[in-house]
């Protein structure tokens, strides 16, 4: 009998995947002389891991975790954030990032660009950039911003495409700026810098390029969101870490990763995504995420589109010749 298709299509061996993990970061440190890693620790599930799986790998003196939160950040991101820290006995600073991104304008930026479309937009106010629902139309995805007033009046308004890449690239800052601080910390003690994307967030381009997307090392990129939640559990996480809502935690206004990039949650999302690399019969699909056919299908055509419109973000850079590197490994 055909098994099934459901999220426990996706369960596996926590202990043996552990274990495997741990042994790619230990020898991967080995291999390139380093003496630990370092993780940038945000409070939510998928740095909470990478830190978790590196000091199973290393040991917590070997592994240093990085608070940075910044003016706009969630008020409980630090308290998050600590308790990991503590609970896995590793050393970790914080590292406000707000005077660098007021230095580099990324306030400004950005406040200016969604300016262009709200006129009276500026301080006091708070804003967050959504896509409309891809099950609920086959409408063509245009982003909106969605801005609070002082007086908490909220109101919806589409976007320019010139406002919209002005406000992505005003906000990059806060990544890359992050990722600098990270490098910095790495080099300084001769670590590596472990990266934090799971297979939704790697597979679908959802980091910034030489921001998030940059690291020495990926220990979940191949795994679906819900296999990062089982790890999670099987190693220890703190509970209310566990049970956080996933958040781009990136903009003044409360906002899920599904309003500002993913089609659906993340445990149907996880389902769709398989069942697009496993080649699962578009029946066992819906029946399993309670979608329609047009709705699955919907979502199929946005994996493929957000694979083909962010692939440059994963490419190396573009050189005229190949330039041979002749290293020797012994």
């Amino acid at each position: 009998m055909t098994a099934t298709f459901s999220l426990e299509t996706l369960a596996f061996d926590e202990a043996a995947e552990v274990a495997r993990i741990s042994g790619m970061i230990q020898s991967y440190t080995l291999r390139n002389k380093r003496k630990g890693v370092v993780v940038a620790v945000s409070g939510g599930i998928d740095s909470s891991v990478v830190a978790a799986l590196a000091v199973r790998a290393l040991g917590p003196e070997r592994v240093f975790g990085l608070h940075m939160p910044e003016s706009e950040s969630s008020d409980d991101t630090l308290d998050f954030s600590t308790k990991l820290t503590d609970s896995l006995g590793i050393e970790s600073v914080l590292e406000d990032i707000s005077p660098v991104l007021e230095a580099t304008g990324c306030y400004r930026r950005r406040d200016a660009a969604i300016a262009s479309v709200v006129p009276g937009y500026g301080p006091g106010w708070k804003s967050k950039i959504v896509l409309p629902s891809v099950v609920d139309s086959d409408a063509f995805r245009i982003y909106s911003v969605v801005v609070q007033a002082p007086d908490g009046t909220t109101t919806s308004h589409r976007l320019t495409s010139s406002a919209y890449l002005e406000i992505v690239a005003a906000t990059n800052f806060k990544q890359r700026t992050r990722k600098m601080l990270e490098y910095f910390h790495a080099d300084r003690l001769n670590y590596l810098v472990g990266g934090t994307p799971n297979r939704l967030e790697y597979d679908q381009g959802f980091f910034v390029k030489l921001g998030d997307g940059a690291a020495d090392v990926k220990p979940i990129a191949h795994l679906y969101k819900s296999q990062v939640y089982a790890l999670a559990s099987y190693l220890g996480v703190p509970a209310e870490i566990q049970e956080r809502p996933s958040t781009t935690d990136t903009y003044s206004m409360p906002q899920s990763q599904e309003e500002f990039y993913f089609s659906l949650p993340y445990q149907r999302m996880d389902l769709c995504l398989y069942a697009v690399n496993n080649g699962i019969p578009t029946e066992q699909v819906t029946e399993a995420t309670g979608l329609t056919l047009e709705q699955v299908e919907r979502v199929y055509r946005d994996i493929e589109q957000k694979r083909r419109t962010t692939a440059y973000l994963h490419a190396a850079p573009m050189l005229v010749d190949e330039v041979p590197l002749n290293i020797k490994t012994s």
